[in-house]
């Protein structure tokens, strides 16, 4: 049965993996030897293979012939382009091109030889050849010249020569004419010019205007005019420069109507010049005679940071009309270059201890102080520090300095190694130390009539250094400040019972008890500076109450009974309100006073916490006055300065200004 085969085929098996690893059967069990497989080969039979059919013999070809093929395509394409292209040339040369004239420009040689070097202002000859190669003749030939723009006639320098036209007749097929032109040519040195000569002709049976024409080039040695620059090659941050400018002819003839034009760099200020220009940077020199030297001197200021190099262009020439205001023609140019230094002494300005643009009331002390420093390597001898005051007027007995001379002559403060004991003398390089000075500036009945009043405080320094090539010998040094005034904004607040302008009722002194009413009246003035957004605030205390009126019309007055809060909006002050023909802007509001039995005896206040607040339109700062409250006292009035002097309420008395029962 197949399951007892199984069994036995696996207990064989059990029994040969135990003898295979038993000690006692191991030396038993000896190899056999290997028997030999069988070599007879399987027999395949080849029905299966189909005989295939013989090609017949083939060629094929090397590579090498493929690629002369791919050559030879391309050899072929190329020489297709060509007859094409070959072609279409020919046809349109002889039906419409060159080739259809009778007689072709390409048939016409124009040449033009002259000096290889040709000096400006001086007449020139060019000869000009022309060659017929056509197989006609030339009719009405004309030979056209045309010159660069500034060229000008032998016969009369005063008379520009932009072309010329001579006639050459008929020139017979072959023939040749040639000639010789002559003109004074203007250029610049080391320039070039174009001379552009034309023939122009016809030909028989035709009405046509047929041109033939050629170039050549001018090469100027020399320029007609030369222009030579004198001035510092160094200059300092905001020092004056001055540079003298020479034009001078090198012609044999005069030049008519010359010009001159400078192109300023950046940050160069013009000031003046010796003569005045005609308009801007452009000068009318006239004519210039043979040798003859124009002289133009310019000044200004120059601008920027040390090591800054800025170049001045300088260009010389003429016009064809005066009435042009601008050079056409360009004879001659040069540049000059100028190097931006420090300031040989480093200037600063402290005003009150802070900046050198400060904001001050009218009449405040003011203390400045200078502070110098020696910016050279080499030392600065002979040093003078001076500080001009304008603007406003100063009180000079009041200026003080303890090592400065004051000189009333022209308000500045003076010092030098005589008023310093020395100390100017010689500045070592980087030398520093500071000088100072005080003044007291004008009170308010002085700037009555000012408007937006200021302090100027210019500060000028020289000296002396060893001359150096191309640097300025006398050195020179600025600083400026500005000193602004603030307006003096002036507030006056006041109890009104007897002049009332709204009547006044109740009882005098007040009652406890009993209603009086009372006017409060605001007076603002103002100075110097207009005063924007300006508002008044002030608090009725709880006894005190918003009759709800108030006066003139034109001003607006507003009442918060939140918080008891009495708001005048005054907007724009302007100027001078208050003082001489100018009325005060004023408001008036009616109140009434109830006192309590617990305010007999005193004198209790109306109108608390006064403040009028603006902003200052010159220096834009921030403005505050305030006074103190208003009391039941009527007689005593509140004031943001005790300068200020009113009469208040007429016919009261203090003895009126105490609650009683």
């Amino acid at each position: 049965m197949p399951g007892q085969e199984n069994q036995h085929e696996k207990e064989r098996i059990d029994r040969l993996r135990q003898a295979m690893y038993s000690r006692q059967l191991s030396e038993k069990l000896k190899p056999r030897e290997r028997r030999d497989l069988s070599e007879t080969k399987p027999i395949v039979g080849d029905d299966w293979v189909r005989q295939e059919p013989e090609m017949a013999g083939a060629v094929v070809a090397p590579l090498g012939v493929s690629w002369l093929r791919r050559a030879l395509y391309w050899i072929l394409g190329v020489a297709l382009v060509f007859f094409f292209g070959a072609g279409g040339f020919f046809l349109y040369y002889f039906t419409i091109g060159g080739g259809s004239l009778p007689a072709s420009p390409q048939n016409i040689d124009i040449v033009v030889s002259g000096p290889s070097q040709v000096a400006g202002g001086e007449p020139t000859e060019l000869q000009v050849a022309v060659t017929n190669r056509n197989k006609v003749a030339l009719e009405l030939a004309d030979i056209v010249v045309t010159y660069p723009q500034g060229t000008r006639s032998v016969n009369d320098y005063a008379t520009e020569l932009p072309s010329l036209r001579q006639s050459l007749g008929t020139i017979e097929a072959g023939g040749r004419r040639q000639g010789t032109v002559s003109a004074v040519f203007a250029g610049a040195d080391s320039g070039h010019g174009d001379v552009k000569v034309e023939l122009e002709y016809r030909v028989a049976g035709s009405n046509s205007i047929y041109v033939a024409s050629t170039h050549y080039t001018l090469n100027y040695s020399t320029a007609p005019i030369s222009i030579s620059v004198e001035g510092n090659s160094e200059t300092i941050a905001g020092q004056a420069v001055q540079m003298t400018v020479t034009v001078t002819s090198n012609a044999n003839a005069p030049i008519k109507d010359l010009l001159m034009q400078a192109d300023y760099p950046f940050g160069f200020k013009f000031s003046s010049s010796v003569p005045t220009p005609a308009t801007g940077s452009f000068w009318e020199l006239g004519d210039l005679n043979p040798g003859q030297k124009k002289t133009i001197v310019v000044n200004g200021s120059l601008i920027g940071d040390a090591g800054d190099q800025r170049v001045f262009h300088f260009t010389a020439g003429t016009r064809p009309s005066t009435d042009q205001k601008s050079l056409v023609t360009r004879m001659a140019d040069t540049v000059f270059t100028s190097a931006v230094s420090r300031a040989f002494l480093k200037l600063g300005i402290t005003v009150n201890g802070g900046d050198s643009s400060v904001v001050v009331s009218p009449g405040d002390k003011v203390e400045v102080t200078l502070s110098y420093q020696n910016n050279l390597d080499t030392a600065v001898n002979n040093a003078v520090i001076v500080a001009k005051l304008s603007g406003i007027e100063i009180d000079g007995t009041k200026v003080r300095s303890t090592t400065g001379f004051f000189r009333s002559a022209d308000d500045s403060i003076f010092w030098d190694k005589t008023t310093t004991n020395g100390v100017l003398a010689t500045l070592a390089p980087g030398g520093k130390g500071t000088l100072s000075f005080s003044l007291q500036m004008p009170g308010s009945e002085s700037l009555a009539a000012a408007s937006n009043p200021r302090l100027n405080i210019s500060v000028n320094a020289a000296g002396n250094r060893l001359s150096e090539s191309g640097v300025p010998q006398v050195l020179q040094s600025t600083a400026h400040s500005t000193i602004s005034l603030a307006s003096d904004l002036q507030l006056i607040a006041e109890g009104l019972y007897y002049t009332n302008p709204f009547g006044s009722s109740g009882p005098i002194p007040p009652k406890a008890g009993e209603e009086t009413t009372y006017a409060l009246v605001f007076t603002v003035r103002n100075t110097t500076n207009k005063i924007t957004g300006a508002t008044l605030t002030a608090t009725l205390p709880p006894y005190v109450r918003w009759v709800g009126i108030y006066s003139p019309a034109s001003e607006t007055v507003t009442f918060n009974q939140l918080d008891s809060t009495v708001t005048w909006h005054l907007g724009d002050i302007a100027p001078g309100v208050g003082l001489d023909a100018l009325a005060p802007r004023q408001a008036a509001i009616a109140i009434g006073f109830t006192p309590s039995t617990s305010q007999i005896g005193q004198q209790p206040v109306l109108l608390s916490n006064i403040i009028l607040k603006g902003f200052d339109d010159s220096s834009g700062k921030a403005i505050e006055r305030d006074v103190d409250d208003v009391t039941s006292n009527l007689a005593k009035v509140s004031a943001s300065s005790p300068d200020i002097v009113t009469a208040g309420d007429q016919g009261f008395s203090a003895a009126n200004a105490t609650v009683v029962k």
